[in-house]
């Protein structure tokens, strides 16, 4: 099969970082510049459409030629615009994605920073000199009394500069192929490719946004912050009451107290330190002025395309330590979760789509709070159809239990299911279904399971919030050690992989783990085998001062180094991956049984089904069955039916 290389240089007056490609893509001003191309190991050729030249019909043909295999670094925008181009969807059957190759190997995300870390040859490597060129040809310009009072940027405008980025883009197809040449000697999951092609459709396809809602939630949002600013300006006399440093000054004089911080959790600290209803007035009011409930919706305004569909929410493979799924655009990884009742979602849905301000007041306190709760629901589905919504039941438990075989944990998941109840049971000795909602036993175990299960110890408790519900300083410790004496599988499979990944690194020989996994060398990879065949990469492994150590994105910084692991990390690792692959196999059987995904949040899928047609039992009863390379893995799933998007 032959291969086409691409590189393509663009212009939108839409900004891709915030709008994203469809969008971007979708402006009516949309060009492509430069199309920059390689057949196989031939000489890059670029086509400048700018100046006049047009795509010949060879490559016009071959864009949709199913023989020829087209690649790009992070294909999915130039198989996007491309499309916008074309007039036609590219079909990323025939395409792949070699920034998806590097992140599955454990490699940065970018182009510049792969070629970085894999040591091309200078010739062969990413130019330094885009992001100039970029801002200067690819992105409106500010019109001034110099320029002409132009608005963009234009070839004839510097063509000693335009020159400079057409080598610019013939660079980038000699870098990607580099790359791609290098890479292709660690080859990866056959059904990876497969899983992108989804992922592609799934991105194409989009999901239908309420528009109207959105506009009319951020106008509300803009009326309740204006008031509470006021507010604020007349309790406190201050100019700039939303200055921290201007505040924490006004307190200290009101109250006659010291403030070291006003950060979140200095705030009880503060307000039981000044016992005064001003000051607590005003924290209340610099809370609501905080609150971050319209800014989704300002994403969706922003990202939806000229059909009222948002698409491109997800980055297949964002995550490179496990192959997880990233948001994008709106994040929908971390949206608001509504617990209001169904008739009172309604209701208030009903008076912000109307912008009726007035009775949304009387019958809701809480406006911003009320805002966030139906960020969820300005997605919905097309006309005639509905959303059935399925998720994976605590599906990380599942996976853990299984993976250390814990008895007693697949008999609660093979049973009732309750693993917060059972594990507060079994840690503190008390008879199997004693422990009920609402006791405060459960809420041990609640915070157990959610803060230990990866190694996690009193700071991990800490940093869940153990405090905060109540429990004392000195009953974490014995909370620790009380999950761990009533999880001793669980427990093994930390030190095993810590110990099977060590002797690996050190004696470069291979080493197994329960259910098919273990650990190899590959160069100069650790490849960690997953129970479905997919493998994990960790970069220049080794060990420093008794410490495994690997090369990667640090998530913090973004930048590229060396990042600490030990067992209990790299078993966090195996099971959100493993969780993930479940997660591909529902999607790869809900969209071959004709049911299309149109996004999916952490374990949870949602489906835009006809009005009549299938049922939540149905979808659920697909997400449930066996998985063939997870035998004995008590999956189980639910599901529901909703106008809009929701949680049950």
């Amino acid at each position: 099969m032959r291969t086409l290389a691409i590189d393509i240089e663009t212009y939108s007056s839409v900004s891709l970082q915030k709008c994203g490609v469809y969008a971007y893509a979708q402006s009516p001003d949309f060009e492509i510049l430069l199309f920059g191309y390689a057949w196989d190991d031939g000489p890059v050729e670029v086509i400048d459409l700018a100046r006049g030249e047009s795509l010949p019909e060879e490559l016009q043909n071959a864009l949709y030629d199913p023989e020829i295999l087209k690649t790009a670094f992070n294909a999915s925008f130039e198989r996007t615009c491309l499309s916008a181009f074309m007039g036609r969807v590219t079909p990323p059957e025939q395409w792949s994605c070699t920034a998806v190759m590097a992140r599955e190997l454990g490699l940065p995300g970018s182009l510049e920073a792969v070629g970085e870390v894999i040591g091309l040859p200078e010739d062969k490597q990413k130019s330094k000199t885009g992001r100039a060129l970029i801002r200067y040809f690819s992105i409106p310009c500010k019109p001034t009394k110099t320029n002409g009072n132009r608005t963009r940027n234009l070839p004839e405008h510097d063509p000693d500069r335009w020159a400079i980025y057409v080598e610019y883009n013939r660079q980038d197809v000699v870098s990607e192929r580099a790359i791609r040449q290098k890479l292709s000697r660690f080859p990866v999951y056959e059904k990876e490719q497969p899983l992108w092609i989804h992922d592609q459709h799934i991105n194409d396809r989009g999901v239908g946004v309420d528009l109207n809602l959105a506009e009319h939630a951020v106008e509300i949002d803009a009326v309740i912050k204006a008031r509470l600013l006021e507010q604020a300006k007349e309790l406190t006399g201050l100019e700039n009451p939303k200055s921290t440093a201007q505040l924490k000054s006004w307190i200290e004089d009101t109250a006659g107290i010291e403030v070291e911080s006003l950060n979140k959790k200095s705030i009880a600290g503060v307000r039981a330190d000044a016992d005064c209803d001003a000051v607590d007035r005003m924290l209340d009011i610099r809370a609501g002025l905080a609150k971050t409930s319209t800014e989704k919706y300002s994403a969706m305004l922003r990202t939806a395309c000229p059909d009222g569909r948002i698409r491109g929410l997800t980055q297949f493979y964002g995550a490179a330590r496990t192959g997880r799924w990233a948001g994008r655009l709106v994040q929908m990884q971390n949206l608001p979760q509504n617990k209001m009742p169904d008739r009172d979602l309604d209701t208030a849905r009903q008076l912000v789509e109307a912008g009726d301000l007035e009775t949304l007041e009387m019958l809701f306190d809480d406006i911003s709070g009320t805002l966030s709760q139906l960020i969820r629901t300005a997605f919905i589905p097309r006309p005639g159809y509905r959303f059935i919504v399925s998720d994976f039941s605590a599906i990380e438990a599942r996976v853990i239990a299984w993976l250390a075989s814990e008895e007693w944990r697949m008999e609660v998941f093979k049973t009732h299911g309750k693993i917060y109840e059972a594990s507060a049971e079994q840690m503190f000795h008390l008879p199997k279904g004693s422990v009920k909602k609402g006791d405060p036993m459960r809420q041990k175990g609640k915070i157990a399971e959610l803060a230990l299960g990866y190694g996690g110890s009193v700071g991990a408790l800490k940093s869940m919030g153990a405090l905060e519900m109540g429990l004392e300083e000195s009953e974490l410790k014995p909370l620790v050690n009380s999950w761990r004496a009533a999880n001793p599988a669980i427990t093994k499979l930390w030190w095993d992989t810590d110990a099977a990944a060590r002797r690996t690194i050190q004696t470069k020989a291979p080493t197994k783990l329960p259910f098919g996994m273990g650990f190899y060398k590959q160069g100069p990879l650790l490849k960690l085998r997953l129970p479905n065949g997919r493998e994990l990469s960790y970069v220049k492994p080794r060990i420093d001062d008794d410490s495994i150590t690997y090369e990667g994105t640090i998530q913090s910084s973004g930048g590229w180094g060396r990042i600490e692991s030990y067992g209990p990390k790299l078993v966090e690792n195996i099971v959100q991956a493993t969780a993930r692959d479940c997660l591909a196999v529902a999607i790869d059987r809900l969209e071959r049984a004709g049911f299309p995904v149109v996004f999916h949040v952490h374990d949870e899928v949602i489906c835009e089904v006809p009005i009549g047609v299938s049922s939540a039992e149905e979808i659920s009863k697909i997400m449930s069955e066996p998985i063939e390379w997870a035998t004995g893995l008590p999956l189980k799933a639910d599901a529901y039916e909703c106008e809009y998007y929701r949680k049950d």
